[in-house]
């Protein structure tokens, strides 16, 4: 293996967001590999910003990045439902109120 490969296999998975125009969210629009967070900005710009989309690019280490299982999304989100408070049929809105 050459010393290229090695020291590639050593940088450690960046998740790269993008945020395409002010008052939008940040999209998740790939993965790469970078020794730290500058230089993952930097290839982020180059991968992913080529024709100017991007406005914003944060990037995150894909070690700090925690997710649930899709398996457990019903021990996650059937609870939701026993909390009446949260669906809109106990609120009583003004008649002059037309853009709900």
């Amino acid at each position: 293996m050459s010393q290229k490969a090695d020291s590639k296999r050593e940088w450690p998975l960046w998740e790269v967001f993008i945020r395409s125009k002010a008052g939008l969210d940040h999209k998740h629009a790939g993965s790469l590999h970078a020794a730290d967070a500058d230089m993952a900005i930097e290839n982020a710009r180059d991968v992913y910003t080529r024709r100017m989309e991007g406005i914003s690019i944060w990037v995150v280490e894909s070690k700090y990045i925690h997710a649930s299982d899709p398996g457990d999304a019903e021990i996650l989100y059937e609870p939701a439902n026993d909390k009446i408070y949260r669906h809109p049929t106990f609120y009583n809105l003004p008649d002059e109120l037309t853009h709900m």
